[in-house]
C-alpha cells in the first residue's frame, strides 16, 4: 500500500491550493453580503476572542505552547487590541461607494483583496491573528492564517471559537482557515505564493520571504525601541509608565523600550526612579554572565524570551534571588551599539539598556547609532514637559512614530488616548524595508476602484508656473 509523503513539494502545494480554492468559492459567497452582514461577521470575530472564557483559554494556551509571556497580561492584550480595533471599525463603509467627492470628479469603490495569507508570531498568537481576520473580512476577504509552529494551537482554538460564531450568524466558516499542522516552512512559502496579498508579522526571515514571494506583500521591520528621557521630564511619571511597559507580557512586544537614553543632568535621579519601579541595576560583572547567555554567535538565543526579570536572574545564577521583592525587570549600563554590543540590540525580555547622554543633542545621536544597529523606522518614545522636541526627533530620527509621554507598547500600536489605528503590526518605512510606514489597517486589506467624471478644467499658464523660478534664476 502506498504511503502519501506529507512533506513532498507535491503534496504540500496540493494542500494549499485546495485551501486557496475553498477560500476563493467562500469569498465569492462573502461578496453577495451587505455592509451590516459584513459588519456582524467582523463582530463575530471580535466576540470569539473577547468572550471572558474564551479569551482565557486562549491565553493559557498560548503560554503554555509557547513559554513566552505571562497569562493575566495575554487575557489583557487579547481583549484591548480587539476591542480597539472594534472601536476602529465601527461605522466604517468598506464594501461599494465609500467616498465621492464632487470637486475632484471621482467616486471612490471599495473592493475585496481576495484571499488574504496572514503570516502571524508565537509572541501574540491570538491577538495577532484576530487583528488580521477581522480586518480582512471587513474588506470582504478570505484569509488563511500561517501562524508560527509554536502559536498553531492557540491559532487552532481561535478558529474553532470563530467557526462557532459563524455558524451562528451563516457566514462560510472556509472565509477564516489555517494551514494544518505541523506548520511548515514550505507550506507558508506556498501559501505567500497563491494567496492575492501577503501580511507578514514576525521574523525577519518570515517578512523577507514574503517580500520575495511574487505576491503583493505589507511586512514589517524589526523592533528595538528605544525611549529619551530629557532634563525636563517628570521622572516618577516616565519611570512608571516605562515599567508597565516593559514588564507587560513579559517584554514580548515589539515595542517594548529596549533601551532607555537618559539626559545627564538627572541620571541618578531617574535611575532611583526606576529601581522604586522594581528594576534591579546588573553590575559589571552579571552583566557579562547574561550577555553570554542571551546571545550565542551573535544571535539572540530564546532562552530568556518572554521571561519574567526573577526567572532570568534564576536561570542565569545573577544578583540576589534571595531579596524579599521580585525584580520587576533588569537594567545594564551600556555605552556602545552593534553586535559587539549586544544590548543594544532586541531583546524580547524584561532587560532595559540605560545610557547616559550629555545633552538632548547627545540623546539623539546615541538613538541614531542604535538604529543604525537594530530597529530603524519603527518608533522612538520620549518623556518630556518640552513637547516641541518631538517634532524635532520626528524630523531627523529614521522612525515612523514618536511617542511622547505614553507608555510605550501600549501607544504604538493604538491606545484609547492617542490617535493612531488599533494594530499589532507596525509598518517601519523604507528605513525598515518595508513599502509602508503606518500601523497596519483596514485600509491595507483592500483594492479602490475610482469611476472619474469630467470636471471644469483647470490648465495652469506656463508662465504663471514658472514666474518665481524665472524671476530668481534666469532674471537678466
Amino acid at each position: 500500500m502506498d504511503t502519501i509523503n506529507r512533506s513532498s513539494p507535491e503534496y504540500v502545494t496540493q494542500t494549499v491550493l485546495q485551501l486557496v480554492q475553498r477560500a476563493r468559492t467562500a469569498q465569492c459567497l462573502f461578496s453577495t453580503f451587505d455592509q451590516p452582514r459584513i459588519d456582524e461577521a467582523v463582530l463575530a470575530v471580535g466576540w470569539a476572542i473577547m468572550e471572558p472564557e474564551r479569551n482565557r483559554q486562549l491565553a493559557e494556551q498560548a503560554v503554555a505552547d509557547t513559554g513566552l509571556g505571562n497569562v493575566p497580561d495575554k487575557i489583557r492584550k487579547n481583549h484591548r487590541k480587539t476591542l480597539g480595533l472594534l472601536r476602529d471599525l465601527d461605522g466604517v463603509k468598506s464594501t461599494g461607494i465609500i467616498r465621492h467627492d464632487a470637486d475632484s470628479g471621482i467616486t471612490e469603490i471599495a473592493r475585496a483583496a481576495g484571499v488574504v495569507a496572514a503570516i502571524t508570531p508565537s509572541t501574540n498568537p491570538g491577538a495577532t491573528p484576530a487583528n488580521k481576520i477581522m480586518n480582512a473580512i471587513k474588506c470582504g476577504n478570505a484569509i488563511i492564517v500561517a501562524p508560527s509552529p509554536k502559536g498553531a494551537g492557540t491559532s487552532k482554538l481561535l478558529l474553532q471559537f470563530i467557526h462557532a460564531e459563524f455558524d451562528r450568524i451563516g457566514a462560510p466558516r472556509d472565509l477564516v482557515q489555517m494551514l494544518p499542522e505541523p506548520i511548515s516552512k514550505a507550506a507558508t512559502a506556498a501559501l505567500m505564493q497563491h494567496a492575492d496579498l501577503v501580511v507578514a508579522t514576525g521574523s525577519q526571515a518570515n517578512v523577507r520571504m514574503a517580500h520575495t514571494s511574487g505576491t503583493p506583500a505589507f511586512g514589517v521591520g524589526a523592533g528595538n525601541v528605544t525611549v529619551i528621557v530629557d532634563e525636563s521630564a517628570d521622572l516618577q511619571s516616565a519611570a512608571s509608565l516605562i515599567r508597565q511597559s516593559k514588564t507587560f507580557d513579559n517584554a514580548t512586544s515589539c515595542s517594548s523600550e529596549n533601551s532607555v537614553i537618559i539626559d545627564a543632568l538627572v541620571y541618578d535621579a531617574m535611575l532611583a526612579a526606576l529601581a522604586a519601579e522594581g528594576g534591579v541595576m546588573l553590575d559589571d560583572h552579571d552583566k557579562q554572565r547574561l550577555q553570554d547567555l542571551m546571545w550565542h554567535d551573535g544571535k539572540l538565543s530564546a532562552v530568556f524570551s518572554g521571561k519574567d526579570a526573577a526567572q532570568i536572574m534564576q536561570v542565569a545564577q545573577i544578583g540576589d534571588t534571595q531579596t524579599a521583592a521580585a525584580p520587576r525587570f533588569l537594567m545594564v549600563e551600556e555605552a556602545g551599539f552593534g553586535r559587539e554590543h549586544p544590548f543594544s540590540g532586541e531583546k524580547l525580555a524584561p532587560v532595559l539598556t540605560v545610557y547616559k547622554a550629555s545633552d538632548f543633542a547627545h540623546a539623539k545621536r546615541i538613538a541614531s547609532s542604535i538604529y543604525g544597529y537594530m530597529g530603524a523606522g519603527h518608533s522612538v518614545g520620549l518623556h518630556t514637559t518640552r513637547t516641541e522636541r518631538a517634532k524635532d526627533l520626528g524630523m531627523i530620527l529614521p522612525a515612523s512614530r514618536v511617542i511622547v509621554n505614553q507608555a510605550h507598547c501600549f501607544a504604538t500600536g493604538g491606545n484609547f488616548d492617542n490617535g493612531l489605528p488599533f494594530s499589532l503590526s507596525m509598518g517601519c518605512g523604507t528605513w525598515g524595508g518595508n513599502s509602508f510606514s503606518d500601523n497596519m489597517n483596514y485600509r491595507h486589506y483592500m483594492n479602490i476602484t475610482r469611476v472619474v467624471q469630467t470636471i471644469a478644467a483647470r490648465e495652469p499658464q506656463a508662465d504663471t508656473i514658472f514666474a518665481d523660478y524665472l524671476e530668481k534664476f534666469h532674471h537678466a
